[in-house]
């Protein structure tokens, strides 16, 4: 038999022992991501046993690394980004400079290593990872949150001094001050030039032939455009302007999310943006070498340090003082508490370059590995700080902003489905001013409710995003009019699990359905078509003979509660 292709060998161990060891991290109560980082040393080539193609693993990272930051800034809009700015400007500003120094000092302890390489060394010690942080920020439901605005914020400022930093290190290394400044020019100058491009050019035009890809009415259309869109865009970034993959998938993602395509693009993509980020964490793992640890043991522990206090501590030190909610200030810090892909590839390029010696190499994967695993930790000693701190920083958290594409509802009714049945309830709905949401995966139909007036988003309903746009958490009651009856019991236990409170009401094809529902809420509404027919033509025959509406009406909800064969055996006088 033919062996396996190594790619293919590499990529089936790889998930094959993220999973493995992603279960072990969670039920030790640790987030999948240790476990991931721990699979990556265990398959990695500096430990004995089975290693896998690390150059193969780190392409496939970088995809997930995009496909990532895409996702994350579908959920943001430039306008959040912008009120954060006051706050992530300073902030990151400050934290990378006095991070940056704080690994300098450390960097000039160590001999033969000069002022500028120390700097370098600094700086790989203060830029936090995105990946990362946006993956902690998930696990913790912050996504949505002021603290992931604020977040975000301060790691694209990050990603900025990278872009320059990486642009300065070769021409620092051989070059004179005016070949210096004129490549920090050129840098500046190209990333103007992608921001231009696609705030004016990429927000009309990716929209646009997304949309028309969502008319054609294939799902499986739409999710190839929009992984071609994140992965297109985030190459032809890097490629054409010298952007990062990382940053130029955020800014597609961004520009897409202010459309009323984003929430069905988050939901398409979110299976391979998780996939993806499991390899990322593997590839850092395979990085380390316990090995080279040894060798510097404690510098090793003191880079370690500088990560968490000149990341972690600094962030949240600059934070509270910018007057920003304890709260908030402690899931921003604990997020940032780490470094990871933009140091390795700095790491590299400056051992590349003659600038730092490959010895450090091993301290700056440590103080990776070791901040994020001790992730869970560092939250817990920044909550702790927080009691600790003056009363005039004790201040609430500011209200995240309601999304933007729907007015404020509360008590309001989640319409999944406009079909025969949806336009029905919906028009009920409409003549009684009842507040609701209408989720539609066809686009022709959501554009005609949009015309009218009516709040509707386009995707999916089983998909957890588009029931969270519609506000699930905090609504009254569930209607779901789908003709397949897995992707009703989808829906309604999604909404379950948000809200286990809300009512629900769902069509029917079958008493199997009815009976599920029924074990799942008994006063919930099952609806099939064929029994909705003969009760209301026993209705109308019972009160035509005499009996009271009420009476018949009772009846009626007796029988509507019953299976077919049920009702039949017990008659009208059960």
């Amino acid at each position: 038999m033919d062996h396996a292709p190594p790619f293919l060998a590499s990529l089936v161990l790889g998930l094959a022992f993220a999973f493995a060891f992603g279960l072990i991290a969670r039920v030790l109560r640790m987030p999948p991501l240790v476990g991931y980082v721990v699979a990556g040393i265990a398959i990695g080539p500096n430990t004995p046993g089975i290693t896998i193609d690390g150059a193969f693993t780190r392409t496939m990272a970088e995809v997930g690394v995009g496909l990532l930051l895409f996702g994350v800034g579908l959920h943001f809009r430039p306008k959040d980004l912008l009120a954060v700015w006051r706050v992530a400007v300073p902030g990151a500003t400050a934290q990378v400079a006095f991070g940056t120094l704080l690994g300098a000092a450390l960097g000039l302890a160590l001999p033969g290593l000069s002022f500028g390489s120390a700097l370098v060394f600094g700086l790989a010690l203060a830029i936090a990872s995105t990946a990362v942080a946006t993956r902690a920020l998930e696990e913790r439901g912050q996504l949505s949150s002021e603290a992931a605005r604020i977040a975000l914020g301060w790691l694209v400022l990050q990603d900025l001094v990278v872009v320059l930093g990486l642009v300065l290190l070769p021409a620092a290394s051989g070059g004179h001050g005016e070949e210096v400044g004129s490549a920090v020019l050129l840098a500046i100058a190209k990333l103007g030039a992608f921001a231009a491009l696609m705030l004016v050019v990429g927000r009309r035009v990716l929209p646009w032939a997304l949309r028309q890809v969502a008319r054609s009415g294939s799902r499986e259309l739409f999710t190839l455009a929009v992984v071609v869109v994140a992965l297109g865009v985030a190459f032809g970034a890097s490629s054409l302007f010298g952007v990062s993959f990382a940053l130029g998938a955020f800014f597609a993602g961004i520009v897409l999310g202010e459309s009323d395509l984003g929430h069905q693009a988050a939901a398409e993509t979110l299976p391979l943006q998780r996939i993806f980020a499991a390899i990322f964490f593997v590839s850092v793992g395979m990085l380390l070498n316990p090995l080279t640890v040894l060798d510097a043991p404690v510098t090793s522990v003191l880079a370690l340090a500088v990560v968490l206090i000149g990341t972690g501590g600094l962030t949240f030190g600059v934070l509270v003082a910018l007057r920003v909610a304890p709260a908030t200030a402690v899931i921003v810090a604990a997020a940032l508490a780490q470094i990871g892909e933009f140091s390795f590839v700095l790491m590299e390029l400056a051992i590349g370059e003659g600038i730092l010696p490959a010895a450090l190499r091993g301290p700056i994967l440590l103080g990776s590995f070791g901040a994020i695993l001790l992730m869970p930790l560092t939250f817990r000693v920044l909550t702790a700080l927080t009691a600790r701190l003056p009363t005039w920083t004790q201040r609430p958290p500011r209200d995240v902003p309601r999304t933007a594409s729907l007015p404020r509802l509360g008590g309001h009714a989640v319409l999944v489905g406009y079909g025969r049945v949806g336009v029905l309830v919906a028009a009920a709905l409409r003549r009684h001013n009842l507040p609701f949401v209408v989720v539609e995966d066809d686009r022709a139909r959501m554009e005609l409710l949009r015309r009218q007036a009516v709040p509707v988003l386009w995707g999916n309903g089983t998909q957890p995003e588009m029931l969270e746009a519609a506000g699930i958490g905090h609504a009254r009651l569930l209607i779901v009019t789908l003709p397949l009856a897995w992707e009703a019991r989808r829906v309604v236990e999604l909404a379950r699990a948000a809200n286990p409170r809300i009512e629900v009401a769902v069509r029917a094809h079958q008493d199997s359905e009815v009976d599920w529902l029924h074990d799942q809420d008994s006063a919930g509404l099952a609806v099939m078509g064929e029994r909705e027919v003969a009760l209301g033509i026993a209705d109308f025959a019972m009160q035509r003979m005499g009996v009271a509406a009420s009476t018949a009406q009772a009846t009626i909800d007796v029988l509507r509660k019953r299976r077919v064969a049920d009702a039949a055996v017990a008659g009208l006088g059960a």
